[in-house]
C-alpha cells in the first residue's frame, strides 16, 4: 500500500484536474459517496438515530456535504453542523453547500463556543458523527470552537467516521496538532497518508480504508512514490514457493557470529530464527568457552569454537578462522550477545567493510560501527543494520527523543550514510533504503517489548539473506513475518508474557495461512 505526504497528495489531486480533465467536482463527488458507502456498510444499524456532519470550511468540508445529500436521499436524518460561515466556502465546497440549502438540509452555523455549546445535546444523542472538519492540508494547532467541536465529538457515546483523515491529525506525521479526532473508521481519499499509519496516528484512526475517487493509475505511477505500509498482500506477493526438489543446500547457509561468556541466549535465538524462516544450514560461530554450552542448547545448527578474548568474547585471533568460515556461506549476522571489547569491535568493523556475502549487523555490531559509517558504506555486498531507537541514537550521534520524533528521518540518515538498508525497530518499525525508498511495517504488537525479540529478528533476516532474497525484500519481508507471528501468537497466548523464541516456533504457520 502507497504512503503519500499531503504534498503528493495536493500535486496528484491537480494533476488529476488539470491534466487528464476529471473536473474537481466529480472527485469530490466520488469522495463524499465513497464514504457514504462505507457508513452504510458498517453503521447501517445506527442511522435511524440521524447523523450529525461537522463541517469545516474547506474541501473536507465539501465532502460532508455530499455525504449528508447521499444519506437525506436514503431517508436517514442528517444534522449539519457547520463551523465556518457560508462566506468562507468556495469551488467546489460552495458548490456542494449551495445544493444542501436548496434540498432544505438542516443546517446550523456554529462560529463561536457558545453557539457550539447549544448543540451538544445533538452530538451527543446522534447514531453517528461525520468528521468533516479539516482534511490533509492543516499544519496549525487546532484552536477555539474548532478545539471545543473535536473534544464534544470525542465525548460522545456516537462512533466517527472521519473524512480522509481525523481532523487535528498531521498528514505527514501523525502526531495530534493540539487535539484530534479519534475516530472508529477513517475513509481516506485515494491513497493512505503518511499520518494514518505513523505512531501515534495509528492510535486516531481506527479502521482504516482507502476510498477510490478517480484519480489515474499513470498519475500515480509517474509520481514515483516511494514510501509504503507493508502488509499481508505484500508479503505474500514477495514470498517465494519452495520448489518441491529442493534440498538443505538449495536454502543457504548462514554463519551466525554472535554470543559471548553469559551471553549464549542471544546467539540460539537467532539461530531459531534462521531455520524458522527456512535456511538449509546454520552454522554458529562463538567464543571458545561457550561452545560447549551452544552445542548443548542447540540441536540443528552446527557451532564452531573462536579464539577468545580474556572478557569470554571472539578475539582478533579468529579472523582468518571467519574467514574460512565465510567460505561457501550465503550470509552472515553478527552482533546479538558478542560483547563489547575493544578487539571484539575491530573483527565486527572489517567484517562489515570486507565480508564477500550480505549481512546482517545487530546490537553490539552496531556499538561497534558507531557515528562512522565508512566500513558498511565501502562494503561490496549488502548490508542490512537494525538498530532500536537506543542505538539508532548512538549511531547518529543524537538523542533518543531526536529520533523518535522523526523515525522516518533518522532511518533514511542513517541509510544514506552507510549505504545500507536500516531497519528501526520499534512501535511501527521503519525499514529505509539508502535510494529514498521507506517502508513502514503494518504488523506487531506490545507483548513484543520483551528480551530476545531482537535476536529472533536478526535471525529471520540472515535466514532469509540466505536463501538468495533481495535484501530490501529481505528486510521488509523479514520485520513483517516477524510481527505477523506475534500477532497470531498473541491471538492464542494472549496479549503478552510470550516468549521470542515461542514467536519463532510459530513462523512455519505463516507460510500457508
Amino acid at each position: 500500500m502507497l504512503l503519500v505526504t499531503a504534498a503528493q497528495m495536493q500535486e496528484l489531486d491537480q494533476r488529476t484536474i488539470k491534466e487528464f480533465g476529471i473536473p474537481g467536482l466529480i472527485l469530490m463527488e466520488n469522495a463524499g459517496r465513497g464514504i457514504f458507502e462505507l457508513i452504510c456498510r458498517h453503521f447501517a444499524a445506527r442511522l435511524h438515530q440521524g447523523v450529525t456532519i461537522l463541517v469545516g470550511p474547506g474541501n473536507n468540508g465539501g465532502d460532508g456535504f455530499v455525504i449528508a445529500r447521499h444519506l437525506n436521499q436514503e431517508g436517514v436524518k442528517v444534522e449539519l453542523l457547520i463551523l465556518a460561515p457560508g462566506e468562507k466556502f468556495r469551488g467546489d465546497a460552495l458548490t456542494n453547500y449551495n445544493i444542501v440549502k436548496k434540498l432544505g438540509l438542516h443546517i446550523t452555523e456554529c462560529l463561536d463556543s457558545d453557539s457550539l455549546s447549544t448543540m451538544s445535546e445533538t452530538i451527543e444523542k446522534s447514531g453517528l458523527i461525520v468528521d468533516a472538519i479539516f482534511g490533509t492540508g492543516l499544519v496549525r494547532e487546532v484552536t477555539g470552537r474548532f478545539a471545543r467541536c473535536i473534544e464534544m465529538a470525542n465525548a460522545s457515546p456516537a462512533p466517527i467516521v472521519a473524512v480522509d483523515i481525523p481532523s487535528g491529525l498531521s498528514t505527514d506525521t501523525g502526531r495530534p496538532l493540539g487535539t484530534a479526532i479519534r475516530a472508529d473508521l477513517t475513509g481516506t481519499m485515494a491513497l493512505a497518508k503518511l499520518g494514518l499509519v505513523l505512531h501515534p496516528g495509528t492510535e486516531y484512526v481506527g479502521e482504516l480504508h482507502i476510498v477510490e475517487i478517480g484519480i489515474p493509475d499513470t498519475a500515480v505511477a509517474e509520481a514515483d512514490i516511494k514510501t509504503e505500509l507493508f502488509d499481508e498482500r505484500t508479503f505474500r506477493s514477495i514470498l517465494r514457493p519452495r520448489p518441491s526438489i529442493g534440498h538443505k543446500g538449495t536454502f543457504g547457509h548462514l554463519l551466525i557470529l554472535a554470543g559471548s561468556r553469559g551471553k549464549t541466549g542471544a546467539a540460539a535465538l537467532v539461530a531459531r530464527g534462521a531455520l524458522r524462516a527456512g535456511a538449509g544450514l546454520v552454522t554458529v560461530g562463538c567464543p571458545t568457552d561457550v561452545q560447549p554450552v551452544l552445542a548443548q542448547k542447540l540441536t540443528e545448527p552446527m557451532t564452531e569454537d573462536l579464539p577468545e578474548t580474556k572478557s569470554g568474547t571472539v578475539s582478533g585471533k579468529a579472523i582468518p578462522i571467519i574467514k574460512t568460515l565465510l567460505e561457501r556461506k550465503k550470509a552472515l549476522a553478527i552482533g546479538p550477545g558478542l560483547g563489547l571489547n575493544e578487539e571484539t569491535q575491530h573483527v565486527v568493523r572489517l567484517l562489515l567493510e570486507t565480508a564477500p556475502i550480505p549481512m546482517i549487523a545487530d546490537a553490539d555490531a552496531l556499538t561497534a560501527l558507531g557515528t562512522d559509517h565508512s566500513p558498511v558504506a565501502r562494503a561490496k555486498q549488502p548490508r542490512i543494520l537494525t538498530p532500536h531507537p537506543g542505538e539508532m541514537a548512538h549511531l547518529l550521534g543524537c538523542t533518543i527523543a531526536e529520533v523518535q520524533h522523526d523515525r522516518m528521518a533518522a532511518a533514511l540518515s542513517l541509510a544514506h550514510s552507510s549505504k545500507a538498508i536500516v531497519v528501526l525497530k520499534g512501535a511501527g518499525t521503519v525499514v529505509a533504503a539508502p535510494d529514498g525508498r521507506v517502508a513502514l511495517n503494518s504488523s506487531g504488537n506490545s507483548g513484543m517489548g520483551s528480551g530476545g525479540m531482537g535476536d529472533v529478528l536478526t535471525g529471520i533476516i540472515g535466514g532469509f539473506l540466505a536463501q538468495g532474497y533481495d535484501a530490501w525484500d529481505v528486510a521488509r519481508l523479514s520485520v513483517f513475518v516477524h510481527g505477523h507471528a506475534s500477532d497470531q501468537l498473541a491471538k492464542v497466548k494472549g496479549n503478552w508474557g510470550y516468549l521470542a523464541s515461542e514467536v519463532a516456533d510459530w513462523m512455519p504457520h505463516l507460510w500457508t495461512s
